[in-house]
């Protein structure tokens, strides 16, 4: 393994419940990671376990090489899932509480709060009460704490739940420019779609275990060749039956289709052809929804546990 923050076989249990199993992870510094998968995958517990809040029962979390240690609380902003504020304090007092936490010195909190505040569109609450505050303008002053003392490594768990589209793409584009000044950012979501925005690598979790792990590019490669964006006028119901097609779906105004390996693309063309008018037909790059779709499914079949590990993991 090499890499900034790396996790090496993490492995936590409760009771007869294995919630990660041996879990191996590279991050290289300066990068968007994603840790995604369903609800339940066993995101939440292995952030828990980088942030010493529990302990791997094997295993171990590993910064530049060694064991993390008591003050590696001071280089890293985490944003847990579970939001928690101060109420009764303003928020001008919440930023400074959390601060001092991390040790940052006060004059330098102070040179900064006002740049956040006005970036996050909170300048006018700056000495208002948490409590006034709507949930999504907390979870946003939450995010300022996060950053506020300059940490290398930042980490939110399910980051973007709660807030609008407007709010969303305000923090995306944050994360792109702490991205920009070499921050390492490890961020958990069960939605695809966010990740597949932001990411650089990707590592998919299903059941505790991990199931894939490279780069975008990589994946969205490998996955790609089979891959069908299809439009047409009518039903496409009798999509399922054709030979060659390993999975439909459907959405609102067209298709994506997943073909064996076996079969020509052409082939497929004509066949639909045959039964209804083509508006689109477009071989595309698989959505990570799709691709953990096609995976999970493997996986409940006991076909597979380590899709790309190895051959297309950057560790």
């Amino acid at each position: 393994m090499n890499g900034y923050l790396q996790l090496d076989k993490i492995t936590k249990c409760y009771g007869d419940k294995i919630a990660v199993n041996e879990l191996e992870l590279s991050i290289p510094r300066g990068c968007i990671y994603g840790i995604i998968g369903p609800n339940g995958a066993g995101k939440t517990t292995t952030i828990r376990m980088i942030m010493s809040i529990i302990f791997p029962d094997s295993g171990e979390v590993l910064i530049d090489g060694k064991p993390v240690d008591k003050n590696f609380k001071n280089r890293v902003g985490y944003l847990p899932e579970e939001r928690g504020l101060y109420k009764k304090m303003t928020l001008k007092e919440v930023i400074h509480f959390m601060a001092k936490l991390k040790e940052a010195p006060a004059d330098k909190i102070n040179s900064q709060m006002d740049m956040w505040l006005e970036k996050m569109n909170l300048i006018d609450y700056k000495n208002k009460k948490v409590e006034e505050l709507s949930k999504g303008m907390q979870q946003k002053l939450q995010f300022i704490t996060t950053l506020i003392h300059e940490p290398d490594i930042i980490i939110l768990d399910e980051l973007f739940s709660g807030l609008d589209p407007i709010n969303i793409e305000l923090i995306k584009n944050v994360m792109l420019d702490l991205k920009k000044q070499g921050r390492t950012i490890l961020f958990s979501t069960h939605v695809m779609e966010q990740a597949e925005k932001l990411c650089e690598y990707i590592c998919m979790i299903n059941g505790g275990k991990k199931v894939l792990d490279g780069s975008l590019t990589e994946i969205k490669s490998h996955y790609g060749k089979n891959s069908i964006h299809l439009e047409i006028d009518g039903d496409g119901r009798f999509l399922n039956t054709l030979n060659g097609i390993a999975n439909v779906s459907s959405y609102t105004n067209y298709y994506e289709l997943t073909l064996t390996d076996s079969i020509e693309p052409n082939d497929v063309l004509k066949a639909i052809a045959e039964k209804v008018t083509i508006k689109r037909f477009e071989r595309i790059e698989p959505s990570l929804y799709n691709i953990f779709i096609e995976l999970a499914g493997e996986n409940s079949n006991s076909q597979t546990s380590n899709i790309i590990e190895g051959g297309m993991s950057h560790e």
